[in-house]
C-alpha cells in the first residue's frame, strides 16, 4: 500500500502531488522550494538561506513519515546556476554533517517562482535498515 504523508510543518502540495509517499519503508520526498511552511514567505534572498530552508522542509517530511535525516538515501538537487553550487555544498554538508547521502546535482535555466533551488529526497524509515 502506498500512502502520502501531509505535515503542516512544511509548505502544503499547490499542485497535483503529494509532499511524500511512502512504500513499504522507503519515503519519497518531493522537490521542495525555499518557502517558510509557518509564514508562506516565498525565500528569495542569498542561496544559503534558500538552501537551509529547503533542507528544512526536507527534514520535516522525513520526520513526518517517521525517520529522520540521517536515514535520507538520496537526494537530487536542482539549482539554477551552477556558479551558486560551493555555497549550496557548504550549506548543505553542513545541514547533514557526517551523514553522506548519495546526491545527484542537476543545473537547470530556471525554477519556479524565481527560486535558485530545489531539492528532492529517498529516506528510509528508522529501524527499517536492518
Amino acid at each position: 500500500m502506498i500512502n502520502q504523508i501531509e505535515t503542516p510543518n512544511a509548505p502544503l502540495p499547490a499542485g497535483h502531488y503529494a509532499q511524500a509517499t511512502v512504500w513499504n519503508d522507503l519515503i519519497f520526498v518531493s522537490g521542495q522550494l525555499p518557502i517558510n511552511p509557518v509564514t508562506k514567505e516565498k525565500m528569495t534572498g542569498p542561496i544559503e538561506e534558500q538552501t537551509r530552508q529547503v533542507l528544512e522542509n526536507v527534514k520535516a517530511i522525513v520526520e513526518a513519515a517517521g525517520s529522520d535525516l540521517s536515514h535520507v538515501l538520496k537526494t537530487t538537487v536542482y539549482i539554477a546556476d551552477i556558479s551558486l553550487w560551493d555555497q549550496v555544498n557548504a550549506t548543505y554538508a553542513g545541514f547533514f554533517g557526517d551523514h553522506r547521502p548519495a546526491r545527484a546535482v542537476v543545473p537547470t535555466k530556471e525554477l519556479h517562482f524565481g527560486f535558485l533551488i530545489e531539492i528532492e529526497a529517498v529516506a528510509v524509515r528508522i529501524g527499517a535498515e536492518k
